[in-house]
């Protein structure tokens, strides 16, 4: 039981992150095409990027939000967190010839080097949440094959 409130609480969390920063993103499409336009990226990608993730974000939101489809929701968050947060690093470590401004939304009062710690947290619990309900459902199947042995 304890797992499962765990499983539930991470999903809202990730859930939360998925809504708002698509939602901030998609209310605010001016800001955001200026913004992605500051990115390292030509601009003729910007209209891709813009709508491609903040659709991606909320069809992981979806998928986190059901039992049958939450450990696709959970492999898609940690690909979509590898990927954000790999892209953070990059500009840590100056692999681009500028320094983009940061991200939209409350995230862009961190600064890049607290951006990173914010994505590698979540990144941690997607991880977590992937392991912890790859053991629930391990759990499940070994108490359904004792109960086929034992009546």
């Amino acid at each position: 039981m304890k797992r499962n409130l765990i499983i539930e609480i991470i999903s809202a969390l990730l859930i939360l992150l998925f809504v708002y920063t698509a939602s901030s993103k998609l209310l605010n499409l001016e800001t955001t095409y200026g913004q992605m336009n500051n990115q390292p990226f030509a601009n003729w990608m910007t209209p891709y990027l813009v709508w491609g993730i903040s659709l991606a974000e909320l069809l992981v939101s979806g998928l986190l939000m059901f039992k049958r489809t939450k450990n696709a929701g959970f492999w898609a968050s940690l690909i979509l967190m590898t990927a954000f947060t790999g892209y953070i690093a990059a500009i840590l470590l100056r692999f681009f010839d500028r320094v983009p401004c940061s991200c939209g939304g409350v995230i862009k009062q961190l600064g890049w080097t607290n951006h990173l710690y914010f994505n590698l947290f979540f990144l941690g619990i997607s991880a977590v949440g992937l392991l912890l309900l790859k053991k629930q459902k391990r759990q499940e199947r070994y108490k359904e094959t004792e109960k086929v042995v034992f009546t």
